[in-house]
């Protein structure tokens, strides 16, 4: 079965290499400050895969992306069986644009610490007086670095984002770092839309972008889901604190609140979080978790 070893293990995502294809498993790791977690979250993988199988569906007509299939019908053998069902992706092979591509609809987290500071996100200046979790006036597209597991991403301007690129595709760096920053921001301006509609308020999110066989960029890995991105409660939302989550915010705010934590989520926090990851899952498809 060695040709069935994951060839890449993330913080989440194992990969396995078919030749021609990919196999992306979601598994039910999670992680929080760059540290996985020593529990898992039952279910979490299905929603991950499921949730952005979903979004691929939506936004197909904005930007291509590497979905091929999340049938396990689809797959060899190895992965028809109960471990891999609902929560494996076959996808076309890209090469990864090594940016990552973050969205911000309102001022929270990292962003809001840095506004408190200088009254700026990343460098980019903000008008007076905006209270934590305000609605931007527009959305920021602000880009990172994609550091290795373990490190922590950094936070880079878009113009140093292009020299980035240019220096990995040569000639087409400032073509790349402008058509995924606009992708970015239309995928999340539709979905954003979509979510509100349905009780759900997408604060902020990351996106990854690759090159297919021709050259042409397509939104790949994982998309909105609540591993990559702050949803909110809308029904409870209120600018000036801290809001109503159905993301791994959850998780982050116990460990910030138990400083002996040693990375163990004790099982009524395992089993919120579970819920809420489901929960979001049924709000923003209309379906229950298959």
């Amino acid at each position: 079965m060695k040709e069935y070893t994951p060839v890449r293990a993330g913080k989440v995502r194992e990969i396995y290499d078919l030749g021609e294809q990919l196999v992306m498993v979601a598994t039910d790791r999670i992680s929080a400050f760059d540290v996985i977690l020593h529990n898992t979250i039952p279910g979490k993988g299905r929603v991950l895969t499921q949730m952005s199988r979903f979004w691929f569906d939506k936004t197909q007509d904005v930007i291509p992306n590497d979905l091929i299939s999340v049938d396990t019908a689809d797959m060899p053998e190895f992965f028809r069986t109960p471990e891999f069902e609902g929560r494996s992706t076959l996808c076309r092979k890209l090469t990864m644009i090594p940016i990552e591509c973050i969205v911000r609809g309102y001022i929270t987290g990292s962003g809001w610490a840095n506004y408190q500071k200088d009254g700026t996100i990343c460098g980019l200046a903000l008008p007076e007086g905006l209270r934590e979790c305000d609605r931007l006036p527009e959305p920021l597209y602000t880009p990172s670095t994609k550091a290795d597991l373990g490190d922590h991403d950094e936070n880079i301007s878009y113009e140093r984002s292009a020299e980035v690129l240019e220096k990995v595709f040569p000639g087409r760096g400032a073509d790349l770092a402008r058509t995924i920053r606009d992708a970015s921001l239309a995928v999340y301006k539709a979905c954003a839309a979509y979510a509100l509609e349905r009780g759900i308020i997408i604060a902020d999110t990351k996106f990854e972008f690759g090159l297919d066989e021709n050259g042409q960029v397509c939104l790949a890995d994982e998309v909105l889901t609540p591993d990559s991105s702050r949803f909110w409660r809308l029904s409870d939302y209120e600018p000036g604190r801290g809001q109503s989550s159905f993301d791994k915010q959850f998780v982050r705010d116990w460990l910030k609140s138990t400083p002996d934590h040693q990375w163990t989520l004790p099982q009524e926090v395992v089993d919120r979080t579970a819920a809420l990851y489901e929960e979001a899952y049924e709000l923003l498809t209309g379906s229950k978790l298959s």
